[in-house]
């Protein structure tokens, strides 16, 4: 922090020492209040942890460390503390609330008294922000200004050391001897030193310096045995995609004329497997429709309108959607997203980003500004651009009270997914499906495995297409281990990453939510402290002792009520011949779900409710015996499901005409019911289709099985 000295140009001596002595008396009470006191260069500086990275989760892990009674320093690189959440991301990703516990709700709890004062409500009243519930014991929704100075009080009052603008040495930077970190050194060639060390970046700079194992991008299915990792064309029913056929060639209809920006020149590929590819980022960006605090999006220095042919293609197409999100929060502010076809998140900008030095990285930051600043200006002014859509986006600007000294820009790139670490307990789908469950919990999870587009690539038709998003809920909440967040053993064993920790990329989807950071920031600061007061690795840090103390600190370790552990069901564990959702020939876009318990494989289809007489489902399946046979239709009932689900079973080409109520529980382990019996031979063809024609609810489609009967 730098402050300058009043000018006593003109005025009397005695006025000149009395303006002195006022300055020096106010820096003395700002930087007593100030724990981010910065220190010379050549000071090394020593405390019982080291916590790099102000993010959330740095702030609850530091905040843990001084609360069990031990030293600590915070050392943020950039400007601001709290990372995405005071960076926009006031909308919190928060799925099963109950799970969330400790410093944490701390937080919501605290951003819930802030509103309490009806100080707090300048541009509204209480009574109109419908998220505002006095009887409510937290607040989920907020002003990024309000996160940053609840997480500075929190600070404060623990009396934290914080160090700003402080970066590592990625290079040389970190000494390690024994296996265990001693010290790192900063660029401005400040060290610190400590007993543990707790990474709590979104890029995992300090795990990676450290040398622990870890990788970025996508891995095949196969790695872990999931379904929803990898290459995802398949999987593309979401609304994130291109709706209409758009033309990706710069003359349209001429691949010999290249291609428009933002587009891969490759095909769809095979669904399934690995690349290097790393969901888009964007600023989640803080708007606002107040007249006295609204400033008009500007035309950004570096505009080029090439960059977003695609967007008015789509829109001369027919596409009329308005390509963003805005949730609203308080006194008339948004938390802004990505939505549609085109949209804030910039679709390969980011594949350098884990990887890329720091001058690279803020190159890729500012790449990203000029590309979203552009979006917002096009949208309002540009004349290729609806008129009814130009209309919605002029009521809307950046908030004159936000990021007042970043020109009201968010200060923090949303980096959705960076390096994740590779440890002894890699969490998966399975673990997030419940299907596989920690027994050394640390925290839960519960929101979607939620990935967003990693690219744009050319159909078999000659259009363009997104792929990548990925919107699956894993049915409720899910445990997290501990051997997630601490390096393999062997590897450095005073070093702790609740952050960038041990998941595949789609379990990350879910995991990457900020109340679950702060969760683990704080779970990893408690394991440090006891390590240091067993003189022991983390990796032999007895489990028991650490979650008693976990739950006495308030965090939620133990699956809500009503979850357990969720039995797969298999097409191998299933008697007779069984076809998956997977296995249909699908017509309109069918929508993947877990959300109900019980199912076939790895999740059923629906329709939505929506574009009746526009889908269908079919299976092909050849009888392999003689006889009479069973045919059965799975699917998950409930209130909302329709009662009229027409199935049309073919044998030869003879067809039976049926109707499901999918409102009434299957008969048959509650999961399959009955199409009927049927005389087969050997080689009959047998046709199942399944539509959603008048139907008066959801359709769900999940598995058919075929059985000889008794």
């Amino acid at each position: 922090m730098q402050l300058n000295r009043p000018s006593t140009r003109g005025g009397s001596q005695d006025c000149s020492d009395f303006c002195n002595f006022m300055f020096a008396a106010a820096m003395f009470i700002l930087m007593a209040a100030l724990p981010q006191a910065r220190l010379a260069a050549s000071d090394e500086t020593s405390a019982d942890v080291v916590v790099y990275g102000g993010t959330s989760a740095g702030v609850a892990a530091a905040v843990q460390v001084v609360r069990l009674g031990h030293s600590v320093i915070l050392i943020e690189p950039g400007s601001h503390i709290g990372g995405l959440t005071s960076g926009g991301l006031g909308f919190t990703d928060s799925g099963d609330k109950r799970v969330i516990g400790g410093v944490a709700r701390e937080f919501y709890q605290r951003i819930r008294r802030h509103y309490d004062q009806p100080s707090a409500w300048v541009q509204e009243k209480s009574s109109d922000y419908p998220r505002y519930r006095p009887r409510e014991d937290a607040m989920w929704t907020f002003e990024p200004k309000v996160a940053e100075t609840v997480f500075h009080q929190m600070l404060k009052e623990a009396n934290v050391k914080v160090l700003m603008r402080e970066r590592l040495n990625r290079g040389t930077g970190v000494r390690i001897a024994g296996g265990r970190v001693v010290s790192i050194t900063m660029e401005s060639g400040k060290i610190f030193s400590g007993k543990q060390f707790i990474d709590t970046t979104y890029e995992g700079d300090l795990m990676a310096a450290a040398g622990v194992k870890y990788t970025v991008g996508r891995e095949a299915n196969s790695a872990y045995g999931e379904t929803l990792n990898g290459n995802q064309v398949k999987a593309n029913v979401h609304n994130h995609r291109f709706l209409k056929n758009v033309d990706p060639w710069l003359t349209p209809g001429d691949p010999s004329s290249g291609l428009v920006a933002e587009v891969e020149n490759a095909g769809p590929g095979e669904d399934g497997t690995g690349d290097h590819r790393v969901q888009a980022y964007c600023f989640r960006m803080c708007m606002s429709k107040a007249p006295s605090n609204r400033v008009p999006f500007r035309k950004p220095d570096k505009y080029d309108e090439k960059r977003y042919e695609l967007l008015f293609r789509n829109f001369e197409a027919g596409d009329l959607r308005v390509p963003i999100s805005p949730d609203m929060m308080p006194n008339g502010k948004t938390d802004t997203n990505n939505n549609c076809a085109f949209s804030t998140d910039y679709l390969g900008g980011n594949y350098r980003y884990s990887e890329a030095s720091y001058e690279e990285r803020e190159s890729i930051v500012r790449d990203h500004e000029d590309y979203q600043k552009g979006l917002m200006w096009t949208l309002a002014n540009h004349p290729r651009v609806p008129e009814v859509v130009r209309q919605y986006m002029t009521q809307w600007g950046l908030p004159a009270d936000e990021f007042v000294d970043n020109g009201n820009w968010p200060h923090q790139l949303y980096i959705r997914e960076a390096r994740r670490m590779v440890s002894d307990y890699v969490v998966t789908e399975r673990d997030c499906r419940r299907t596989r469950v920690a027994e050394d919990s640390v925290g839960l999870g519960s929101y979607n495995m939620d990935s967003h587009n990693v690219r744009r690539y050319i159909t078999a038709d000659g259009f363009v297409q997104n792929e990548g998003d990925v919107q699956i809920s894993p049915g409720g909440a899910y445990l997290i281990s501990y051997k997630s967040v601490i390096p393999a053993r062997g590897q450095v064993s005073n070093l702790s990453v609740p952050v960038c920790l041990s998941s595949s990329h789609i379990a990350y989807g879910s995991i990457r939510m900020e109340p679950v950071f702060m969760i683990l920031g704080q779970s990893t600061a408690t394991a440090a402290v006891q390590a240091i007061r067993a003189n022991t690795a983390l990796q032999d840090l007895p489990y028991a002792a650490l979650r008693e103390q976990l739950i006495n600190d308030g965090q939620v370790l133990d699956l809500p009520p009503g979850l357990k552990r969720q039995e797969l069901i298999t097409k191998a564990s299933l008697k007779g011949l069984v076809l998956d959702d997977s296995d249909a020939k699908l017509s309109g876009p069918w929508t993947s779900s877990t959300s109900s318990i019980k199912y076939v494989g790895t999740g059923y289809l629906h329709d939505g409710d929506m574009e009746k007489g526009q889908k269908s489902l079919r299976w092909e399946l050849i009888a392999v015996a003689t006889g009479e046979h069973e045919l059965r239709l799975a699917y998950s009932s409930h209130s909302n499901r329709a009662s009229n689900v027409p199935v049309a079973v073919s044998v030869n080409g003879s067809v039976s005409d049926l109707i499901i109520n999918q409102k009434k529980q299957p008969s048959h382990g509650g999961l399959f019911c009955s199409l009927g019996t049927y005389n087969l031979r050997t080689d009959d063809k047998i046709v199942v289709t399944v539509s959603n024609k008048d139907t008066d609810g959801y359709v769900v489609v999940d598995a058919l099985q075929l059985l000889p009967s008794k």
